[in-house]
C-alpha cells in the first residue's frame, strides 16, 4: 500500500495521452457526438475536421424542454449519422445527442419567453431533478435551440491530447449516470394507475417513493463491476495482456463470498441476476469506448420465459455465449482516473522512473510480470548501466521481512542490463547478502573468473530465494518443484539449512516440509524448522 493510510490499487500499463486521445475521437459514440455537434452548426458531416468553436450566426437544431431532439429533427439526425437503416439507430442518436449536450459540445438556449421554471413557451414542460433525470417529461414541441459549444473547438484541433480526455472523461460520466438508471417505463410499468387512457405515462399519478430504485445502491453496482474488471486488469497476466473476462465471472466476483467453497443456490441465482443487469449496461457502456464487450446471447433468455440461469459448468466452448467483457486502453484510463478522484491510490507503469532503487524493489512484488519489466526498462532509462546496478545492489541490503523481496526484483532488474554494469556486480563477490547472486549474474552473462561459491553462501542464497517466493506468491504450485529439486541435489539438505543465519530459515523450512509431497522428507524439513527456531532462542 502506498500514500500512508489510503487504499491502493495494482499499477496498470497505460499508452501515451495521445494514444488515448485518438481512441476517445474514435469511439463510436463520441465521434457520432462530435458529428452531431457539428451538424447543429453548419450541418457538415465531418465532426471533427474544420475550424471550430460556437457559431453564433447559425441557426441551430430546435430541441423539446430537456434539451432532446424532436421526431423531425431526430430522423435527420439519424440519416447524417448513417443510422437510418440500423434497428438501434434511434437510440444510438438520442444517446449521442444527449452526450454532446452533456459534455459542452453542444449549447442549449431556451426561448426568450421561458418563465423562471425554464419549462418552455410551447406548453411543454420538463424537469431533472436529482434523481438522475427520471423526472424528465418529453414535448413534441421546440422550447430551445442547439448550437455548437465551445468543446467542440477543442476536438477540432484546438485542444491539447489531455483536453480531449476530460471531454471523453466527462462523457462517460454522463452514460455511467444513464447506465445505472432504469428507463422510466421500466420504473413506473408495474405501478397501478401509472398510465392514463391514452396509453401514456401519467405524471400527476406516479409517487416516486414507491419506485423499486435506489441511485446510489445501483451506482455503486456498476462502480463495483469496473473496480472489479480493473483489478483483474491489473493483476490476471492474461487479462492484462487483453483476454477477454467471462460475464459470469465478473458478476461472482461481485456476489460469491470469498470464502464460500460451494456457492448456495440462493448466491447463484445473485450471481445470474447480476450477469444480465451487467449485460444491458455494457451494452450501453461499449458505443463509449469503456469497454470492449461481447454480449450475453439472445438465444439464452429466448429459450426460458425465466431469468438466465447459469448451469453448474461453463466449457470452453460455452462460456463466451455468457458474455464476455474487457476494459480497453482508453476504459482502463478511465476507471483510473475515476478510482484516483475517490481517493485511491492508482499507479501506473512508469509512474517510479524518478523514483530511488528502494521505492522500485519495494514496489515490484505488486506488479504482473509483463508490467514490472515494463515500469524496471522505464526505470533504467534514466540512469547509466553501471549506475543503475550499483543503486540497485545498494537498495538491495537489508535482513528485514522484507528483504528478500526486494533481492528478488534486483535481480529481475539487473537481468536487463548488460556488461557495462559487471564491475558493480564484481565490487559485492564478498558480501553475504549479495554475492551469491552477483555470482549468478557474472556467470550468465558470460564473465570470467568468477569464484566458486562456498556452501554457506549458497544455502543462504537457497533460503533467500524461496523466501521470496513464499513472499510473492505464496506456496504455488511452482515452490513444490523448486523444493524437490532442491533436495535431490543436495544431500543431507536439512542437516545443513537449519543451520543458516538468515531469519527465515525457520519459515522457509516449515514451507518446505508443507509443499514436499516425500512424507518423510516432509517429516524432516519440520524437524530441521524446529532445530532452527530452537538455535535463534537459545
Amino acid at each position: 500500500m502506498t500514500g500512508g493510510d489510503r487504499p491502493a490499487m495494482p499499477p496498470v500499463r497505460l499508452p501515451s495521452e495521445a494514444e488515448l486521445a485518438r481512441d476517445a475521437l474514435a469511439a463510436p459514440l463520441f465521434a457520432w457526438a462530435a458529428r452531431l455537434a457539428s451538424w447543429a452548426g453548419d450541418g457538415s458531416a465531418d465532426g471533427v475536421g474544420g475550424a471550430g468553436g460556437k457559431d453564433e450566426g447559425a441557426a441551430g437544431v430546435p430541441v423539446g424542454a430537456g434539451g432532446e431532439l424532436l421526431a423531425p429533427q431526430l430522423k435527420e439526425a439519424m440519416a447524417h449519422l448513417g443510422l437510418s437503416e440500423d434497428e438501434d439507430g434511434p437510440a444510438h442518436t438520442a444517446q449521442a445527442w444527449h452526450l454532446a449536450v452533456d459534455t459542452g459540445l453542444l449549447e442549449v438556449e431556451e426561448a426568450a419567453e421561458d418563465g423562471p421554471g425554464g419549462t418552455g413557451a410551447s406548453g411543454g414542460s420538463g424537469a431533472s431533478g436529482e434523481d438522475g433525470g427520471v423526472t424528465r417529461l418529453l414535448t413534441e414541441e421546440p422550447v430551445g435551440t442547439a448550437r455548437p459549444g465551445e468543446e467542440l473547438a477543442q476536438l477540432r484541433g484546438g485542444g491539447s491530447p489531455l483536453d480531449v480526455l476530460e471531454i471523453w472523461q466527462g462523457g462517460l460520466e454522463s452514460v455511467l449516470a444513464d447506465a445505472a438508471t432504469p428507463s422510466f417505463e421500466d420504473l413506473v410499468g408495474d405501478l397501478d394507475g401509472a398510465t392514463g387512457e391514452d396509453g401514456n405515462i401519467d405524471p400527476d399519478a406516479i409517487d416516486l417513493d414507491d419506485l423499486d430504485w435506489n441511485p446510489e445502491e445501483e451506482a455503486d453496482f456498476l462502480d463495483g463491476a469496473l473496480a472489479n474488471l480493473y483489478l483483474l486488469t491489473a493483476t490476471d497476466q492474461a487479462v492484462s495482456a487483453g483476454a477477454m473476462v467471462p460475464l459470469p465471472v465478473l458478476a461472482a466476483s461481485m456476489i460469491v463470498p470469498d470464502d464460500m467453497e460451494e456457492p448456495t443456490d440462493e448466491v447463484l441465482e445473485a450471481v445470474s441476476a447480476a450477469m444480465m443487469k451487467l449485460d444491458e449496461q455494457f451494452r450501453m457502456l461499449a458505443p463509449t469506448g469503456l469497454v470492449e464487450y461481447r454480449p450475453v446471447d439472445e438465444a439464452l433468455t429466448e429459450e426460458s420465459d425465466e431469468d438466465t440461469e447459469l448451469p453448474e459448468q461453463l466449457d470452453d466452448e460455452d462460456v463466451s455465449r455468457y458474455g464476455m467483457v474487457k476494459l480497453t486502453p482508453l476504459g482502463i484510463h478511465g476507471v483510473r482516473t475515476r478510482i484516483r478522484e475517490a481517493g485511491i491510490e492508482a499507479p501506473a507503469v512508469g509512474d517510479l522512473a524518478g523514483e530511488g532503487a528502494a521505492v522500485l524493489l519495494g514496489a515490484l512484488s505488486a506488479y504482473t510480470e509483463e508490467n514490472a519489466q515494463a515500469e524496471i526498462e522505464s526505470w533504467l532509462a534514466a540512469r547509466t548501466p553501471l549506475e543503475a546496478a550499483r543503486e540497485l545492489l545498494g537498495a538491495a541490503h537489508g535482513m528485514d521481512e522484507q528483504a528478500p523481496s526486494r533481492r528478488l526484483a534486483c535481480q529481475q532488474a539487473l537481468s536487463l542490463l548488460g556488461k557495462e554494469a559487471e564491475p558493480a556486480l564484481r565490487d559485492v563477490l564478498e558480501d553475504r547478502e549479495l554475492g551469491g547472486l552477483a555470482r549468478v549474474w557474472l556467470v550468465e552473462h558470460g564473465a570470467r573468473d568468477v569464484p566458486q561459491p562456498d556452501q554457506e553462501m549458497v544455502f543462504w542464497l537457497t533460503v533467500d530465494t524461496i523466501a521470496a517466493q513464499l513472499a510473492t506468491a505464496g506456496e504455488a504450485v511452482e515452490l513444490q518443484g523448486l523444493v524437490q529439486g532442491l533436495v535431490d541435489q543436495h544431500a543431507g539438505f536439512f542437516d545443513k539449512a537449519w543451520r543458516v543465519d538468515h531469519p527465515a530459515t525457520a519459515e522457509v523450512l516449515e514451507a518446505m516440509g508443507r509443499v514436499h509431497p516425500d512424507k518423510q522428507t516432509a517429516k524432516e524439513a519440520r524437524k530441521a524448522a524446529f532445530k532452527s527456531r530452537s538455535r535463534l532462542e537459545a
